[in-house]
């Protein structure tokens, strides 16, 4: 493992990691902590009690994120006739059909999501190995395949957040840059846990959240208690 540099083993001094903090403890310390000459982006990483492995217990979704991400995603929507219009009139940076399919064939790939009308996913599934790998793929379980493209691009562009949660049973997210500071920070996580709380599936037995951790783009990985996590969306979801 690479030797950690000296401002990131003096912002780990300051982190106590035999104890589990508040979410406005975290918060608090990852944004005093933070040293990078760049906005970094503040990230949660959840540990889930769930075997991803069994389908009945996959966890994903998406939210929109009170304040955003701080970073205007990039988005193509795969579209014909009326509903390119829309897509287009919506802010979408690319849309096509066939056209579109080929582009990225041929190795384009300067997007961040991918939007769908429904009878557009024959021709979507042709690149689904390519698009796949990379979470590109639109889905209509986090509202990426819809005949309502205006409303699903100017979610995303709003700061729209997909979640799914991976082999090691594991969710992360970006929940906001440094400089939105406290308020706006703990308001987009309770957002975020508000929809991870509700994507629970009915075959998770025990503690769903087990762990909790905040962190810095270069900054240590600050660990939350979980039992914090429905104070925090009843608190800042009832402001």
């Amino acid at each position: 493992m690479a030797k950690r540099g000296k401002k990131y083993r003096a912002a780990l001094e300051k982190v106590d990691r035999t104890r589990r903090y508040s979410f406005e403890e975290a918060v608090k310390l990852a944004l005093e902590n933070a040293y990078a000459k760049f906005d970094e982006t503040v990230e949660v990483a959840v540990k889930l009690g769930v075997d991803p492995r069994h389908a009945d217990q996959m966890v994903r979704g998406s939210v929109v994120l009170p304040h955003g991400t701080g970073k205007t995603a990039r988005v193509v929507v795969f579209a014909k006739g009326d509903k390119a219009k829309e897509a287009e009139a919506a802010g979408a940076d690319y849309v096509g059909a066939e056209d579109l399919i080929k582009k990225i064939q041929e190795g384009w790939l300067d997007f961040d999501k991918a939007v769908a009308t429904p009878d557009m996913m024959p021709l979507v599934g042709r690149i689904g190995k390519i698009l796949g790998p990379r979470g590109l793929m639109p889905s209509a379980k986090t509202g990426t395949v819809t005949f309502d493209v205006a409303r699903a691009v100017k979610e995303i562009k709003a700061g729209k957040v997909d979640f799914k949660v991976d082999r090691g049973g594991v969710v992360h997210a970006p929940v906001g840059k440094v400089s939105f500071g406290e308020k706006k920070i703990l308001e987009n996580l309770a957002a975020f846990f508000d929809a991870l709380l509700r994507a629970k599936p009915s075959a998770a037995k025990g503690q769903y959240i087990k762990s909790v951790t905040l962190s810095t783009t270069m900054g240590p990985g600050i660990k939350i208690d979980p039992a914090d996590v429905r104070n925090l969306v009843k608190d800042y979801q009832a402001e």
